[in-house]
């Protein structure tokens, strides 16, 4: 297994026509979106990313929406997303669209938003999944250094593994795209169906939603305790003390001296 940190500089897309087939990944993604924008509440939601950025979150409740990113102009934040410019829990619903794969450091990315999301907030992270054809063309030499391929790319178990850690329980992950190709997709999409759940996992994207788990800082004390049950062990300890003495003093008088 790969190290999740890597000294190798990664150019980062900040918008969707620099990837590959990018208009129909960001369809499938706002597809998916749009099925769980009603089920999001809160006061405020952030987009990190332009690739984040450029999906619609209109239909979510949500009304305060952030934008972050440094090159895309939707952006109406720009900031690096290792040192987001916010408070603590902040934020009641987190977008990462395909930050991980392009992030030199994803654990330090990943611990910055946990500090900005609030208690039973929302992470929502997709990306590409290396079990997959997108995966394996990685692997030429002539596309290893080109947009999409040349992010670094994490199956769907680790990233899961990652926001256990940090205290968050996984409540969707969708792998789909088995064929990830906008040329004839009607047909590859009758064969993926066809296929069922036998090949899910070689899907390539994922589509992961999961929420921060809290726990009470304080145990809360029961009400009721526990009766003492009446001990004579001190009684019985001072009446044969007193016994002790008294047996003493009669064994061994005290000496009294003589009126003159």
């Amino acid at each position: 297994m790969k190290p999740a940190r890597s000294r190798k500089k990664l150019e980062r897309p900040y918008t969707w026509a620099q990837l590959h087939n990018g208009d129909w990944l960001r369809e499938s993604i706002q597809t998916r979106l749009d099925e769980w924008c009603p089920k999001l509440f809160g006061y405020h939601m952030l987009k990190l990313g332009g690739l984040s950025s450029e999906i619609s979150s209109c239909t979510c409740n949500i009304q305060h929406q952030v934008n972050l990113d440094i090159q895309n102009p939707l952006h109406n934040v720009i900031a690096d997303g290792y040192n987001l410019p916010f408070l603590e829990k902040s934020f009641d619903v987190v977008v990462l669209s395909h930050q991980l794969d392009y992030s030199n450091d994803p654990h330090r990315l990943l611990r910055e938003v946990d500090r900005v999301m609030m208690d039973d907030g929302y992470i929502i992270i997709t990306g590409f999944n290396p079990i997959s054809v997108t995966g394996l063309a990685s692997l030429m030499p002539w596309r290893k250094n080109s947009l999409p391929w040349s992010g670094r790319m994490y199956t769907p178990n680790r990233i899961k593994d990652w926001l256990g850690v940090l205290n968050y329980e996984v409540i969707h992950c969708d792998t789909y795209a088995l064929f990830p190709m906008s040329k004839y997709q009607a047909m590859w999409t009758w064969l993926e169906n066809s296929l069922g759940g036998c090949a899910s996992f070689a899907g390539s994207q994922y589509f992961i939603v999961a929420r921060k788990r809290t726990y009470p800082l304080k145990p809360i004390k029961p009400h009721w305790h526990l009766k003492r049950r009446f001990s004579p062990v001190g009684a019985s300890f001072r009446t044969n003390t007193r016994r002790t003495m008294d047996s003493a003093k009669a064994s061994y008088p005290l000496k009294t001296e003589k009126a003159d």
